[in-house]
C-alpha cells in the first residue's frame, strides 16, 4: 500500500490518486522493484482535496492535522480491508498521519517503524516532491527514494520467504496428522 497526503488537481478532478506527473513517477518508481501499479493499492490521508485560494486562484495545500484525523477512520477501514504486506508512506503529511506531528522527514526517512496492526512502515519522499528538485538536490533526493524503494522490496522479499516457510510447515504438519 503506497498512501499520500492528499489528492491534487487533477487527482480531485478524476476521482482517482496519484495520476498527474507525480502519479507517473510513483508508477516508475514502483516498476523499479518490480511492482506493477496494479499490484499496490494507492490512497491518500486526506480524501478531498486540500485548498488554498491566492490571489483568485486555487492552489494545494498541505492537509492540517484536523483534516487528517477526521478521514483517518477512512485510512484505518482501507487498510484493513487491503491488508497490506508493507505500507510506503510519501510524504512528511502522510508520515506525520502515522507517526505523529514531530516526524521529521528529512531526518527519520528511510527507516522501518510499526504502522496499524504493526504492519512494517517505510516513508520516503513524495513523487511531487521529488518532480520539485532541481540541480544537484534531485541525484541526491532521487538517490535517498532508490535506497528507500529497495529497503520495501526486501522486506517484501523477507515476507514472501517467511510466508511460504510458513506454508510449508503447515503441509508438512497435515501430513503427519493423516
Amino acid at each position: 500500500m503506497a498512501v499520500g497526503e492528499g489528492p491534487g488537481e487533477t487527482e480531485d478532478r478524476l476521482g482517482r490518486p496519484f495520476v498527474g506527473r507525480a502519479g507517473a513517477l510513483l508508477d516508475q518508481m514502483l516498476a523499479a522493484i518490480d511492482l506493477p501499479r496494479e499490484d499496490v493499492y494507492i490512497c491518500n490521508t486526506v480524501k478531498c482535496r486540500p485548498t488554498l485560494t491566492d490571489g483568485g486562484s486555487v492552489r494545494n495545500r498541505p492537509p492540517d492535522p484536523a483534516e487528517m484525523a477526521n478521514c483517518r477512520p477512512f485510512l484505518d477501514e482501507q487498510i484493513e480491508i487491503v491488508q497490506p504486506d508493507v505500507i510506503l508512506a510519501l510524504g512528511a503529511p502522510a508520515a506525520k498521519s502515522f507517526l505523529g506531528s514531530t516526524f521529521q522527514i528529512t531526518k527519520q526517512r528511510g527507516s522501518w517503524y510499526s504502522g496499524p496492526s504493526n504492519i512494517p512502515l517505510m516513508v520516503t519522499f513524495h513523487p511531487a516532491y521529488v518532480l520539485r528538485q532541481t540541480g544537484a538536490e534531485i541525484t541526491g533526493v532521487k538517490r535517498l527514494v532508490w535506497t528507500d524503494l529497495k529497503l520495501v522490496r526486501a522486506k517484501l522479499a523477507e515476507l514472501s520467504d517467511k510466508a511460504n516457510k510458513n506454508a510449508a510447515q503447515a503441509e508438512q504438519s497435515s501430513l503427519f496428522d493423516e
